[in-house]
């Protein structure tokens, strides 16, 4: 029993210990440089965020916060890479939680658990999906796409295979009886090229990296995949009012940490998070390209991703999507 009892009072100690460091670590917390991961290619909707704020949150930590992309398996690598990573607060991962919500669905052999291994900091901005074509295809609308896509072979291409986007190509055919083919691509810059270009015709992207290419005239808009219409690209439909009733979808970013971080470094990320996404320049920035800020407690964050991967994974069960 003495033995036994030692052994308690020692393990006790130990945590306890154990504890204060980290609680130590955290009050100093940042004393050097923070890793900003976005586990996709440069050009799109997550590494134009990341970049955006990457100076104003360097100011407000007073560390350098350095953006490293780290792409592939639709953004589950560079996850993966933070889920595993030490959980101090000085590497982080801002993506799209949607798609992030979507990969437990999607993935037989996941290596990790976004629920389990990450934990929500804050949500920073959504854009709507814009439904474009290559300006030599032959639709103006929603109603006109469907018509050729049972006339024309149509290539849909989708920024990868079980992304945010796919999935909304997926529900979009469901609901209007469309007709074409998916070509998965490793990120929304290639997939967003190869349309321009005239490779694919068709794609479904997050309105923040696709509107320069509609303002600059390579993209045709024949639909915007938000309840209402929207000023910035004139009198263009919603898809919900061509046909498909109830029709929304989007791209959300936000940021995460390794499960584990302290909760004093959450929340100081937190606020300096939604200060950095909040700054007048950035603000204005992102409601010029499509995309608004929408900002959330850490609390709020996990509930939104929650409801986003059980959202999905009613789709994803419908269309029968399964990757190893």
């Amino acid at each position: 029993m003495a033995l036994n009892r030692r052994v308690f009072v020692a393990g006790a100690l130990g945590a306890a210990a154990l504890a204060g460091g980290m609680a130590h670590a955290a009050q100093d917390w940042p004393t050097r440089p923070i890793k900003l991961i976005v586990p996709y290619p440069p050009g799109g909707s997550s590494d134009i965020i990341a970049r955006s704020i990457s100076v104003p949150l360097s100011a407000a930590l007073g560390q350098s916060v350095i953006v490293e992309n780290k792409p592939g398996a639709n953004g589950n690598l560079g996850a993966d890479f933070v889920a595993k990573a030490p959980a101090d607060g000085y590497t982080l991962l801002l993506c799209d939680v949607g798609a992030l919500a979507i990969s437990p669905s999607v993935y037989t052999k996941l290596s990790f658990d976004p629920s389990k291994d990450l934990r929500g900091v804050t949500m920073l901005a959504y854009s709507p999906h814009l439904l474009v074509v290559h300006p030599s295809v032959k639709a103006n609308n929603l109603k006109e796409l469907v018509a050729l896509s049972k006339t024309s072979d149509l290539n849909f291409a989708v920024t990868a295979t079980g992304s945010a986007p796919h999935l909304a190509g997926v529900a979009l055919q469901r609901a209007v009886d469309a007709k074409w083919t998916y070509v998965p691509y490793k990120g929304g810059v290639q997939a967003i090229q190869d349309t321009v270009s005239g490779q694919t015709q068709v794609l479904m992207n997050g309105m923040l990296a696709t509107l320069p290419h509609v303002q600059s005239g390579k993209l045709k808009v024949l639909g915007v995949s938000k309840a209402t219409r929207m000023p910035l690209i004139g009198e263009v439909p919603t898809i919900a009012e061509q046909g498909a009733p109830g029709f929304e979808s989007g791209t959300w970013q936000g940021v995460k940490a390794p499960r584990g971080t302290p909760d004093a470094i959450v929340q100081r990320l937190n606020k300096a998070l939604i200060e950095a996404i909040r700054t007048p320049d950035i603000r204005s920035r992102l409601a010029g390209q499509g995309a608004e800020v929408v900002t959330m407690t850490p609390a709020e964050e996990e509930q939104f991703f929650n409801k986003e991967r059980a959202r999905w994974a009613q789709v994803v069960r419908a269309a029968d999507i399964r990757l190893d």
